[in-house]
């Protein structure tokens, strides 16, 4: 089997698994843990919930956590910066988690369905590509789960998948907070800067940084 058919067949397994547990317990998630919710217990406990709200948005790799309203909640508590830094360290966090996870049992399980050559290929493919990938799916549900997971597994370069996972959760985790702290907010095309803006950037800042 090519390597791009293997790629796109774990991708759509990954993709499936989340949606089989959003589908079985999303619900109930999004109801105990709603922007209003979030916003009315935050408050209460004002001193602690930042990091509740970051083990919230960590939590998010395996559970079907609302990570879009507990962001907004986080804006809305603790106003400009201090949300969009807990919500940014939260995303960042759980995709680092993820890529971890798959790397470290990816290893094995790659020279099982893959040869060693498809293995090297994979990782090319990642290293070039993949960051692309980690950038934009940070504005989707399930997906950047899924695009974490996959760098971890092709043993994409650290250094390479954590300025993409940085570049795509800073604008995306401000916006939300935005959302959060200024009511009637309406993002409009502000959706589209958090996430077309560091993928259009990306190729520069490679070059400046040699990565």
């Amino acid at each position: 089997m090519r390597l791009i058919f293997k790629l796109i067949l774990l991708f759509l397994l990954l993709t499936f698994a989340f949606v089989i547990v959003y589908e079985i317990c999303g619900q109930s998630f999004e109801s105990l843990f709603s922007q209003e919710r979030c916003i009315e217990w935050f408050s209460r406990i004002k001193p602690l919930a930042w990091i509740i709200g970051i083990v919230l948005l960590i939590s998010d790799i395996l559970l079907p956590v609302p990570a879009t309203g507990i962001m907004a909640a986080l804006g809305a508590v603790y106003g400009p910066w201090g949300g969009g830094a807990a919500s940014a360290a939260g995303s960042v966090c759980a995709g680092l988690i993820g890529y971890f996870i798959a790397k470290f049992f990816g290893q094995k399980a790659s020279t099982r369905i893959a040869s060693q050559e498809e293995v090297e290929r994979f990782k090319l493919f990642f290293d070039r590509w993949g960051s692309y990938a980690v950038i934009l799916s940070r504005i989707m549900p399930i997906i950047p789960e899924v695009t974490a997971i996959l760098a971890g597994f092709s043993g994409m370069n650290f250094r390479r998948f954590l300025l993409a996972l940085t570049a795509g959760s800073l604008p995306v985790s401000f916006l939300f907070f935005w959302m959060g702290s200024y009511s009637g907010f309406k993002p409009g095309i502000g959706i589209l800067l958090a996430v077309l803006l560091p993928a259009f950037l990306w190729p520069f800042f490679i070059k400046l940084t040699k990565v």
